[in-house]
């Protein structure tokens, strides 16, 4: 058997949901030793993170990724057992095939082939592995991240796993994101009869201007990488349940996925202009998640690229479409940031699945891009 589809069966088949490892990290870290790597446990709380590095001076090319998994969800959905790794029709089946077991065991058989081939190389070899990415992501890369900052290690390059291909392996680099600013927005009424709304005021009533002022707001027009900014809201609570109560406060909850043309604080100001133009009493609490971020051409878009032309004979769209991912805690620190794996269709869902012969293919471009950046 294929030496990364043998790693994938046995990551799948660790049942690791977030933010569980079931001892993945353990199981890369013996190969990775075995190679040269020096290897180390950065755990907070109840979240596992693998910091492993090979080399000892110079630029470092960092391969960052997740071992924990989203729920499967009702068992009897599945075709096969999620934790049990099944091959049908050329489809390695089971949770995290996708998402992103397929791309850990392609970056430790890629680290391992390209090591024993070049055990000499230039600059340095990391592998940044967290157990919190599908959870809170609070305890996870951004912790490792602080931890490395403190240091004084600087990650020139890093590649995310996430399986960023559309409908063939390689065909979809995502080189950005956009940031994501959420809020909790109270705005504050006085409860009361039905049938005296002169005694009290309907929060409702009074935030639905304002709503659709915010919903129909042009924030900003984007750019050549990203699509103008959004704001949605998600959801709206207010009332008692009874028909004959106006409530007292209503909640809304919404989001911005912003571009570079706009900055967290500007849509914060904005907004807050917005809401105090009609007058309302109201009280706001706001969760940034992650702020947008785009590597732009350069030495790592310039080694995915070629090794995926070379693999695979496409030539990759760069993109920023789609959600978040934990780049958007490496690349503030100045570092190259690129998204590369299989492909994304059946990520979350049963019956998730990566092509059999994208495997091999996808350690392929793996080695390629660090024969790329340190070799030439």
């Amino acid at each position: 058997m294929d030496a990364t589809e043998q790693l994938c069966r046995e990551l799948i088949a660790r049942p690791s949901v977030t933010p569980e490892d079931a001892d993945c990290q353990a199981l890369m870290a013996q190969r990775l030793e075995a190679v040269g790597f020096h290897c180390e446990s950065l755990d907070f709380g109840e979240v596992k993170n693998l910091w492993a590095v090979r080399g000892e001076t110079g630029p470092l090319l960092v391969f960052a990724g997740h071992t924990d998994v989203v729920p499967p969800g009702p068992l009897e959905q599945w075709d096969s057992d999620p934790f049990q790794p099944e091959v049908r029709d050329g489809y390695l089946y089971g949770r995290g095939a996708a998402d992103m077991k397929a791309s850990l065991a392609a970056m430790v058989v890629a680290c391992e082939e390209f090591a024993e081939a070049h055990s000499n190389h230039k600059g340095r070899i990391g592998l940044l592995i967290t157990s919190d990415e599908e959870g809170p992501a609070v305890n996870g890369t951004v912790k490792v991240v602080d931890e490395l900052v403190s240091r004084g290690e600087v990650i020139d390059w890093c590649l995310v796993g996430e399986p960023s291909s559309t409908e063939a392996l390689g065909d979809v680099i995502k080189n950005g994101r956009r940031g994501s600013l959420g809020a909790v927005l109270r705005i504050h009424g006085k409860q009361g009869h039905v049938a005296y709304p002169h005694l009290a005021e309907n929060p409702i009533h009074r935030a639905m201007a304002a709503l659709d002022t915010l919903a129909r707001e042009h924030w900003d027009d984007g750019n050549a990488f990203f699509p103008p900014t959004s704001f949605q809201i998600s959801n709206i609570n207010a009332g008692t349940g009874a028909t004959n109560v106006i409530p007292g406060e209503l909640e809304v909850l919404f989001n911005f996925r912003f571009s570079t043309e706009s900055t967290a604080e500007g849509l914060q100001q904005r907004t807050i202009e917005i809401l105090s133009s009609h007058g309302l009493n109201y009280s706001i609490d706001w969760n940034l998640s992650g702020q947008p971020f785009l590597t732009d051409a350069g030495a790592l878009v310039d080694a995915a690229v070629g090794s995926i032309a070379q693999e695979t004979g496409l030539q990759a769209e760069l993109s920023t479409a789609g959600g978040t991912s934990d780049g958007r805690f490496i690349a503030p620190t100045g570092a190259q940031v690129l998204e590369l794996g299989p492909v994304n269709a059946t990520i979350h869902q049963r019956n998730e699945r990566v092509l059999q012969a994208d495997l091999p293919r996808l350690t392929a471009i793996y080695r390629g891009v660090m024969e790329g950046l340190l070799l030439n």
